[in-house]
């Protein structure tokens, strides 16, 4: 059937009004054909800004918020974390800085917001980002796997207690300074002290598993005030006072200790 001219362009006035308005767009087709959506982006500084919606608010968590956290310690407006969890501590933060730079104080992370920060900021690295710890464990060392095993890794620096091959318990540690090292190789637990007291640097270290010669995992007061921002004096340092007390409980004379890079 010939169809009138008129009415052709009529359907393609109509198709074009619908294409600009986007109502009929398909999405864009991928390799393997399939149409693509949108495009999650793990951290805010990959984020599209073209609009003015809220990127954050409280309740919100992720490497997205820890990012976020991370440029708020460095201005200064938040002490505490990166947690990577928007609590009432970071909704305070966000509205102090909007405040102080005039933009409504809504304590969300709006795109006026965020770019204010970039803006002051630089990109976090990772130890910036886990400063007072949260990061993911390495993969175990072989040595690991069997018998009970105390696996410190110093890449990531965690420390997993495990047994035959089981993770039980993970937990973030820090090492000894440059001039200071953790030893690494495979040890054994000769000496536990629950409420030790270092006589060389006079400071306490509570829960202490010793493992080559002076050198002990322990709690570490400072670690747990400061985080990575400091380091210790070659021993595996803990800031999770309840998992190093369950740690210490369960850790026996003999248990060995791994650590490795």
């Amino acid at each position: 059937m010939r169809i009138p001219g008129r009415t052709v362009a009529l359907f393609a006035s109509a198709a074009a009004l619908a294409v600009a308005l986007g109502g009929c767009k398909p999405p864009p087709e991928g390799a393997d054909g399939k149409p693509q959506y949108p495009v999650h982006f793990d951290t805010p500084s990959a984020r599209p800004h073209t609009t003015n919606r809220f990127l954050f608010s409280r309740g919100d968590s992720g490497t997205g918020v820890r990012e976020l956290q991370a440029r708020l310690r460095q201005v200064q407006w938040l002490n505490d974390g990166p947690t990577g969890e928007y609590d009432d501590l970071t909704e305070q933060a966000v509205s102090g800085f909007q405040g102080k730079r005039g933009l409504p104080r809504t304590g969300r992370v709006d795109n006026a917001t965020w770019q204010r920060l970039l803006a002051m900021t630089h990109r976090p690295g990772k130890w910036e980002l886990y400063l007072m710890g949260g990061q993911p464990a390495a993969a175990p060392d072989p040595r690991c796997l069997t018998g009970r095993v105390l696996c410190v890794s110093k890449t990531s620096r965690t420390l997993r207690w495990m047994i035959d091959g089981r993770t039980l318990t993970t937990v973030s540690v820090r090492f000894g300074s440059q001039y200071t090292p953790t030893r690494e190789g495979v040890f054994s637990i000769y000496w536990k002290s629950r409420h030790h007291v270092s006589t060389l640097y006079d400071s306490p270290m509570p829960y202490a598993m010793f493992f080559s010669g002076g050198q002990a995992i322990h709690y570490s007061y400072d670690f747990a005030a400061h985080g990575y921002a400091g380091g210790s004096h070659g021993c595996v340092n803990v800031r999770d006072e309840g998992a190093i007390a369950s740690l210490f409980a369960q850790v026996r004379n003999g248990d060995r200790v791994v650590v490795y890079r």
